[in-house]
């Protein structure tokens, strides 16, 4: 048995050399701007990755996904982030399958192997993570929208920009979510530079600018109102948390490949390392697995969540360990230790933050409705 060796073999079973490929391809050419792993990716079919076989797609599971996600980062860190967004977009499409138009859309993004970019949650201080800053103004031919969504993942390779907006209720009790699905040349939509860090450059998460961009009626889903957790937001949302968790773990797990291959630190100490990814993955595997079942419930929800966090903690752990096994030298003399150890710390920046829904959760865990920040 190898290091990784379910997560690489679950990969070469839906994209065989895709592996092999970015394993050819310098760690850091593939983080900086121009990454040709998502070209690559896209070229090989990964976009249908999620999507069903009767929309022509590969129908890898939400285990799988986590798996493959897993192997993809430990190879190309922004190419599993940049994925995940079309991934999880995906998956809250699907649970309007029913509706013939997104048939329609799924089968285009397998035959032409399109990308979704995501205008969904940001993680800014003191807002709430489902909230949208794009306005909305409601007209007889549908949406008319401006504003911005930075950062936006794939913002330069996406085929079509989905985001959430909040409109009226049908019942006038509430406002609700609407999913809207913008085309990349569609007029009034630019993307403009905004990603200056070196870490996770290879992402494409620049910003996405609205300029009274146009939506029709066709293009918009309604996805409930803003209260409720049992909806395709949902899904996207669990989906989310588990594939942005699973993209980080491979992260640090290249760290951890490293200390194995040449073999620093003891046995006892690089088994330690091991031990604290691999719990980490079979929590992560365990909630994926429930979702499959179809439980999509506050618990499971709040259960994914104190996942994710553990996750988070694990890393922290692990990236330290690694990195000292490793030795000065090793960060001294390459910068991709240095790059691996700042890249897995930035878990700790998607939605939703430990600190913002800790209250909701501790209130949750007191009886209390689960009621998001």
């Amino acid at each position: 048995m190898h290091f990784l060796e379910q997560e690489r073999l679950t990969l070469a079973q839906f994209l065989p050399t895709l592996d092999a490929q970015l394993e050819r391809i310098p760690l850091l050419k593939m983080e900086s701007q121009g990454n040709p792993a998502i070209p690559l990716f896209r070229e090989l079919g990964g976009p249908g990755l999620i999507i069903p076989s009767y929309c022509n797609g590969l129908g890898a599971t939400l285990l799988q996904t986590v798996r493959i996600q897993r192997a993809i980062a430990s190879r190309s860190p922004s190419l599993a982030v940049a994925t995940t967004m079309h991934h999880c977009t995906v998956a809250g499409l699907l649970e309007s399958i029913t509706d013939s138009s997104v048939v329609d859309l799924l089968k285009q993004i397998t035959q032409k192997n399109l990308y979704l970019s995501s205008g969904f949650a940001e993680g800014r201080t003191g807002v709430s993570f489902l909230s949208s800053h794009i306005n909305v103004k409601q007209t007889s031919d549908g949406l008319v929208l401006n504003g911005s969504k930075k950062p936006c993942s794939l913002a330069k390779s996406m085929d079509f920009l989905t985001a959430s907006v909040l409109i009226p209720s049908a019942t006038g009790k509430a406002q609700e979510f609407a999913l809207v699905i913008i085309p990349s040349g569609t007029p009034g939509l630019e993307c403009r530079p905004f990603w200056n860090t070196w870490v996770l450059g290879g992402a494409e998460s620049d910003e996405l600018a609205l300029c009274d961009v146009i939506v029709p009626e066709e293009l918009i889903f309604n996805l409930g109102e803003v209260d409720a957790l049992g909806n395709l937001l949902t899904k996207g949302l669990l989906w989310f948390q588990l594939l942005i968790s699973a993209s980080y773990l491979g992260i640090v797990s290249a760290l951890v490949e490293r200390t194995l291959l040449k073999e620093k630190g003891s046995p006892t100490e690089r088994m330690l390392l091991v031990s604290e990814v691999e719990g980490a993955m079979a929590a992560l595997e365990s909630a994926a697995y429930s979702v499959m079942q179809g439980d999509i419930s506050d618990a499971t929800f709040t259960r994914i969540l104190f996942t994710r966090y553990a996750v988070q903690h694990t890393i922290e752990r692990v990236t330290m360990g690694a990195a000292e096994l490793l030795g000065g030298m090793a960060f001294i003399s390459s910068n991709e230790v240095a790059y691996l150890l700042a890249a897995a710390r930035a878990l700790a920046f998607h939605p939703p933050s430990q600190s913002s829904i800790a209250p909701a959760l501790d209130k949750y865990l007191t009886g209390k409705p689960l009621v998001l920040p």
